[in-house]
This record gives structure tokens, C-alpha cells and sequence, in this order.
């Protein structure tokens, strides 16, 4: 997938491994508060603690004890660290409750077994699930299937590997149409009106190629609250430390303990299979971020000093004419 070279998520997590940098507007103290020092010296200790001995002592602070061993020593580090920052009354370790809802969305689109360079991909599934940042929990999900018009008929390839067959889409809607119900739905659960939210994805793909070639064919204009959305697999890589080759759905869930739950490549059980991911980045300590935009056409990376903002509040899809 399309990936850019900016590192984001973050460094603002309450959970970062040594004395955060900040920037001057945040504090005057510059981390030099005493409690930065008990957090670094209690991440040495963290570091040096075996397999058996990490998870004995999730266990004894009754957290979660699943996952590989750099995810347990990032879970016990952000413990500590957010225990030690409220127990100093100095600034820092705000909570992740800046979004009161994240959207997870992950598209099928159509797809051939060897796309030729100018296939024009079209939405062929429309998913999202809702998660609420305070409880924590996937509180609502969306689905819709979508009628491509460009290549009406799928490929047998797409057919297999998505679940979703000619009979579906054939009964479905043109895209405009869905997007319309997509916006009333959000606009129903007062989404960037009464409750701050951000869009989150399974890399970059789904909105800076899917979602702009599908506006493009169906001559609309990208819509403006899916400018801006967490890139999930980044979050992952620059939360828990890890390469990109580890940021893979698969990768993500096995290394975090969990199970992939219903058919892979199913929008609708994808997205809910990533949204339990973003709710254990939540629970680790990670401060899920905005990481990447469109602007122009083209994808860009939102740098972690960035203003925090939420979503803009949805409308209807604007034709480009």
C-alpha cells in the first residue's frame, strides 16, 4: 500500500519510552519535574524484565497479559507512566478523550487478479464501525453495498475474495447515493456537531486511492469530512515500535493477542477486526491521531505537532460540475 516516510502517532502519547519532547507552549518545566526521572528509570527496569516476569506483573495490576513481548513492555510502561503523572500534579499525560467517537472504515473496492496499471478500482462496500473513546466499546456500525458502473460485472477473482457476488451489487445503489445515507447516518449520531470524531483506516489506501478515484468516476466532489483521518498501521509502528513489514491486519491482531473474527476481506468484519485493534492501542496508552491527509489530490502526512481537530461536521456529496 501507499505509504509516506513521516513518523506519526506518538510521541504525545502518555505512554512514550523516555521524557517526551514538547513543545515551549505546552510547559515551562521542560520534563526536568522529578517524575520524569521515576518514569525513565521505571521504563529501564521494564526493559530488562523477562517474558515471565512481564506478564506476572500485568497479571498482579490485573491488566491485559496477551500479546508479544514489546506490547506487554509498552502496556506496563504506559501503566506506570500514567499513574505517576496523575499522581504529580504536574502537567502532561493529558487522557485520550480529545475524540469522543473514531469511524472506522475500510472499503472493497473491485479488483482484478492482475490489476493492469489504468484499472479504475470502485467501491464495491461501504463499512464503518463506531467506536466510543470514553467506554471504549464499538458502540453502532454502517454497511451498504455499492453498484460499480464502470465495470458493472466482477471478476470471479473479486468475487472470492471479498464474499460480495454479482447479485449484491447489482441490487445496490450507485455511490452518490450510499455516501448520501453515509452522511445521514453521521449526521445522526451528531458527529462533528455535538461530538468531536476522526476517520480511522487500515493504511493509506482507502481514502487517498479508492475514495478519490470513486469521486472522480462518479463525478462528485471528495467530501470534506474524510480529508483528514489515523492511519492506523503508522499508530501501530510508531506506538508499539515496530516496522512497517509488522503493521499488516493479520500482524497487527497476533501480535496484540487477538484472533481475526468472521471473513477476511469483508469491509464490514475487516473494519470491525481494526476497530479492536485502535480500542487496544486505547487501552495501551496510545493517543490515536490524525496522521494523513488529502490535499490537492495528493496524500500527505499530518506531523504529530499538528493542532488536534476533529472531523468537520458531514454534508451530502456536491457534484463537481
Amino acid at each position: 500500500p501507499l505509504q509516506t516516510k513521516a513518523k506519526t502517532c506518538s510521541r504525545i502519547s502518555p505512554a512514550g519510552d523516555s521524557a517526551p519532547q514538547v513543545s515551549t507552549s505546552q510547559s515551562n518545566s521542560d520534563f526536568s519535574h522529578p517524575v520524569y526521572k521515576e518514569i525513565a528509570l521505571a521504563n529501564g527496569h521494564i526493559n530488562r524484565m523477562s517474558l515471565k516476569e512481564l506478564r506476572n506483573k500485568l497479571a498482579e495490576l490485573q491488566l491485559d497479559t496477551r500479546g508479544v513481548k514489546d506490547v506487554m513492555k509498552k502496556r506496563l510502561k504506559s501503566h506506570y507512566k500514567k499513574q505517576k503523572l496523575m499522581q504529580s500534579a504536574a502537567e502532561g499525560g493529558p487522557t485520550d478523550t480529545y475524540y469522543d467517537y473514531i469511524c472506522v472504515v475500510d472499503f472493497e473496492a473491485t479488483c482484478e487478479e492482475d490489476n493492469p496499471s489504468d484499472f479504475h478500482h470502485e467501491i464495491i462496500e461501504f463499512p464503518m464501525v463506531l467506536i466510543n473513546t470514553h467506554t471504549l466499546e464499538i458502540v453502532d456500525s454502517f454497511q451498504e453495498y455499492v453498484k460499480p458502473e464502470l465495470n458493472p460485472n466482477l471478476s470471479d477473482f473479486c468475487v472470492k475474495l471479498t464474499g460480495i457476488t454479482q447479485k449484491m451489487v447489482d441490487k445496490a445503489d450507485l455511490f452518490p447515493a450510499v455516501l448520501e445515507r453515509v452522511v445521514a447516518w453521521l449526521q445522526e449520531r451528531e458527529l462533528g456537531t455535538k461530538y468531536k470524531y476522526a476517520i480511522l483506516t487500515d493504511g493509506a489506501w482507502d481514502m487517498s486511492k479508492f475514495l478519490n478515484i470513486q469521486c472522480q468516476i462518479s463525478r462528485i466532489r471528495y467530501p470534506q469530512f474524510a480529508k483528514k483521518w489515523i492511519n492506523i498501521r503508522k499508530s501501530y509502528g510508531n506506538f508499539y515500535k515496530v516496522p512497517r513489514t509488522q503493521t499488516k491486519l493479520s500482524t497487527m491482531l497476533e501480535n496484540l493477542g487477538l484472533k481475526y473474527e468472521g471473513r477476511p476481506h469483508s469491509g464490514l468484519d475487516d473494519s470491525h477486526n481494526i476497530a479492536r485493534i485502535a480500542i487496544r492501542m486505547l487501552r495501551d496508552g496510545c493517543q490515536l491521531r490524525v496522521n494523513e491527509r488529502m490535499h490537492a489530490g495528493q496524500l500527505l502526512s499530518v506531523p504529530s505537532t499538528a493542532p488536534v481537530e476533529g472531523a468537520p461536521a458531514p454534508h451530502g456529496p456536491r457534484s463537481k460540475d
